[in-house]
């Protein structure tokens, strides 16, 4: 009973090969837990210990049965993220208490809905990664996917607890599956600038002999973003070069340390975000691959003032409009400085911290606005100190 639970198995599956060690006398019985063939506790036998010891040598995966790749296959086709079902009224509900155009919203909608691939660029600061995470509330319904995959002789580890979140609605309890598949949320896949080239390989491991699935497939039927788009240690032609199949066609190649190729299917909506401009990332051949490609603009005074109103609600900082009037007069309208979503967030927390240090309550006063402006926004004046930066690389 405990090597069927641990192997996600019905006894029935596993008792002809319990049958066969024993004729083979490979494993023996040594006590009984309870009534039936199935409570019968075993031993290895020398023989068996042997044939372990080889069987170890190959792979030393233990766990979960792994499902066959073709299995896993058609669970994706069935489960695809094209499922996922965008409307002006869902949206509006998944992007509740932000900020944001609704011309943006009526791009976003479209782009989810068609399961493809989009890229959110604009000015730093705008909300791009936020508006990202915000998608992932349009995912609503929950998966399967498998523990382990077997593919031509290789055992690929899929299920991810750092990647992949319990699921938003529990099965009922008296549901019965194939214990070899998880219940999940759909998966949200988030990298930045530490995304490398054989991250997007099966990762193998020498010393277990079972490969890790790369982050696309660990994304399949869900989301895969890309943040800070640009600034991976790999070369942005590269990493988009590797993705020009998989973007087009919906499926990927993955290799195996043998030489063997494996075809998964490319079933996430891919999004990228960036603070640089589409046409530094690629030539046509490329950007045309990314089917949505949308802009974050920034906000005008009326939005940035409302920003304003909810982070002082969320910081617990009295709102004046006085203030406000006062900041942008004095450090926004002179120096031609342009409003960005970030900035009443990050203005408020650098006054917080500077009125907790003069023990003083937080308020939006000229004092402390000046004294957070003046730490926050650098100075327009370029200095020379000194030092160098390649910032080609």
């Amino acid at each position: 009973m405990e090597l069927a639970n641990a192997m996600g198995l019905f006894y029935r599956v596993i008792e002809p090969i319990i049958i066969d060690l024993r004729n083979v006398e490979q494993i023996d019985i040594v006590g009984q837990r309870g009534f039936g063939d199935i409570n019968y506790e075993y031993i290895l036998t020398p023989r068996g210990q042997t044939a372990a010891q080889a069987a170890m040598e190959k792979v030393q995966y233990t766990g979960v049965c792994p499902v066959p790749l073709d299995t896993w296959i058609e669970s994706v086709k069935a489960q695809t993220v094209k499922n996922v079902k965008v409307t002006r009224r869902n949206i509006r509900d998944a992007f509740e208490g932000l900020v944001i155009d609704e011309s943006i919203l009526n791009m976003v909608g479209p782009a989810v809905n068609s399961g493809s691939s989009v890229m959110l660029f604009g000015y730093p600061g705008n909300g791009k990664t936020t508006i990202a995470e915000r998608i992932t509330y349009l995912m609503g319904d929950d998966i399967f996917i498998p523990y382990a995959i077997y593919a031509d002789g290789a055992i690929i580890k899929m299920y991810d607890s750092v990647i992949h979140e319990p699921p938003r609605r529990p099965l009922p309890e008296e549901t019965e599956y194939d214990k070899r598949w998880i219940w999940i949320s759909r998966p949200v896949v988030i990298v930045g600038g530490e995304l490398t080239l054989e991250q997007l390989n099966l990762v193998y491991n020498p010393t277990s002999k079972v490969y890790e699935a790369p982050f696309q497939m660990k994304a399949n039927c869900g989301i895969f973003l890309i943040d800070d788009f640009g600034r991976q240690q790999v070369r942005v032609f590269d990493l988009l070069n590797r993705w020009i199949v998989p973007l087009e066609k919906r499926y990927d190649f993955l290799n195996t340390v043998s030489g063997q190729k494996i075809q998964i299917p490319f079933d996430q909506l891919i999004m990228f975000s960036t603070n640089l401009d589409p046409k530094d990332l690629g030539d046509d051949a490329l950007l045309r691959r990314i089917k949505f490609k949308i802009e974050i603009i920034d906000p005008t005074e009326d939005q940035w003032r409302e920003i304003w109103k909810i982070m002082c609600k969320v910081r617990k900082v009295p709102y004046d409009d006085r203030s406000i009037d006062y900041l942008i007069a004095k450090w926004f309208r002179p120096d031609h400085r342009p409003f960005r979503m970030c900035q009443p967030r990050d203005i408020l927390d650098q006054l917080i911290a500077i009125a907790r240090y003069n023990m003083e309550t937080p308020t939006l006063s000229p004092d402390l606005l000046d004294a957070a402006c003046l730490s926050y926004f650098p100075s327009k004046e370029k200095k020379d100190f000194g030092a160098k930066v390649r910032l080609d690389l």
